[in-house]
């Protein structure tokens, strides 16, 4: 259940289109939540394991400092699941059974917005005094993304002396550069990273590890290295046709926006721009749909969403039973502000404009279908006559990612990179000798929240292993918040 603003309102600005839920909403829907038997909500659905159905009593009573308590022994950072999250929560939770699911990513955002309007969300640096004192220790976070931003929280509360590497001018990562602004304000990351500041935490922006700070000079300053940069190298599609002007990477398309809005970049580059264009999106999930969005705001003239997957169901179908995640149709707020949607599209070509042989005029597509073999999906296969030519100005090549890119400073730390993509770790987050990998560097491409619960448990095994290696006197704190998912990685 969300609340956005009006269609017309709001593909006129890139301002947050979601709304809060005004309180006697929020005071229904909480009131839902309490004729729960079991919350498959906490222990199945959410990876940070929040305490959800405690989290929804003491809203519903109005008692926001309990809640917020609750919330931020799990969950560090709040504001941002609050907002981007699927809530994967809300697939497990038990009203869904027969009915819509409580909203808790919406109660979140109630709880932690609370936290802030009411003076509560003060910095909390780590005490000087025992057991939470500075232990010496020093490291280095790479990357700025959730996992990094989760570690550097983690260690730095267990006493660690952090800085945070980041090659881009704010931090963020993906968080900054990847999510428009109008699901994610970035006044509201801002407002995290001057918390995270005042802990303690620094900063070093325009660096990038490995080229303007060596990866020797890393191992000389720092006891430990945490690898967070991301999994950030991108899924081509390699047809006839793709060296045309007009076809872009959606995450270059969509950071060239936030980078304007941010004030980087003094115009937006022209290429970058869909006004009066026909723009087709190649790929259907999250960073299709914002590409829509920004679409629509940058006044495009059509907008177009291809996806080569068979449409999903508009219920669960008979092997996905509750409380699994509900591989069911989703329509986010950029799909309700316009544009065609289709399934079961495979783009073969692209083709010159008539007017221009250098630039993009058309796609060359093909329907396709699938069937099911072994109780998998079968390669798709050309359906007869078929073929259809899409118009197009601008083609966003929204396929995801396959990995971590090339990186000098996995070459002179003399770390592969594995087939799959990833940076090899062992079970508890460990790369060798006081090196770490948290995140969708070690993971493969996932979800924010994913991100944040593995770089907490990647912090916890960092601190665990400092603790053993300590003097008692100086013993290291290991944070709650972090402690079970170290146990269990």
């Amino acid at each position: 259940m969300s609340r956005y603003r009006p269609v017309k309102e709001r593909i006129s600005d890139f301002a947050p289109v979601e709304l809060r839920l005004p309180a006697e909403e929020m005071a229904e829907e909480l009131t839902h939540c309490q004729d729960c038997g079991v919350p498959f909500c906490h222990g199945m659905g959410c990876p940070l394991q929040n305490i959800i159905p405690e989290i929804n009593i003491a809203a519903l009573a109005g008692h926001w400092p309990a809640a917020l308590a609750l919330l931020l022994s799990t969950n560090p950072f709040p504001e941002l699941t609050a907002r981007i999250c699927p809530a994967l929560c809300e697939g497990s939770c038990v009203q869904a059974l027969n009915t819509k699911p409580v909203p808790f990513r919406l109660v979140e955002w109630e709880v932690i917005e609370q936290g802030f309007d009411l003076g509560l969300m003060t910095p909390n640096p780590p005490s000087p005094h025992l057991p939470l004192r500075r232990s010496g220790l020093k490291a280095a976070i790479i990357g700025s993304g959730p996992a990094g931003l989760a570690a550097a929280w983690a260690l730095n509360q267990g006493g660690i002396t952090v800085t945070v590497y980041e090659k881009d001018a704010q931090a963020g990562g993906f968080l900054r550069y990847g999510i428009p602004d109008f699901k994610l304000e970035k006044q509201v990351l801002d407002r995290r990273i001057r918390l995270l500041e005042a802990e303690g935490i620094k900063f070093e922006y325009n660096v990038q590890a490995g080229v303007d700070i060596s990866a020797r000079l890393l191992r000389q300053r720092y006891d430990i290295l945490v690898l967070a940069a991301g999994a950030r190298k991108k899924r081509d599609l390699t047809v006839s046709g793709r060296e045309l002007a007009g076809i872009h990477f959606a995450t270059d398309y969509l950071s060239a926006q936030n980078r304007l809005l941010a004030g980087e970049l003094a115009g937006l580059p022209p290429e970058y721009n869909a006004r009066n264009r026909r723009v087709v999106v190649i790929g259907g999930g999250d960073t299709g749909s914002d590409c829509v969005g920004t679409a629509w705001r940058q006044g495009a003239r059509a907008v177009y969403q291809f996806e080569i997957m068979p449409q999903p169901p508009s219920n669960r179908s008979a092997n996905n039973l509750w409380p699994e995640w509900p591989r069911i149709l989703r329509t986010s707020s950029s799909h309700e502000e316009g544009g065609v949607r289709r399934w079961n599209i495979d783009t073969s070509e692209f083709l010159p404009a008539a007017s221009d042989k250098t630039r993009l005029g058309a796609l060359n597509c093909t329907e396709v279908e699938w069937h099911m073999e072994n109780g998998r999906l079968s390669q798709p296969k050309a359906k007869k006559n078929s073929k259809f030519i899409q118009e197009a100005d601008m083609a966003l090549l929204a396929l995801g990612f396959s990995g971590v890119e090339e990186n000098p400073l996995l070459t002179a730390l003399g770390i592969p990179i594995e087939p799959t993509g990833r940076i090899p770790r062992d079970q508890r987050g460990r790369v060798s000798d006081k090196i770490y990998a948290c995140g969708d560097a070690a993971m493969g491409a996932s979800l924010a929240v994913r991100a944040i619960a593995d770089g907490l448990a990647v912090a916890g095994t960092v601190l665990s292993d400092c603790r053993e290696q300590t003097d008692p006197a100086s013993l290291l704190h290991l944070p709650e918040i972090c402690a079970s998912g170290a146990a269990e990685q």
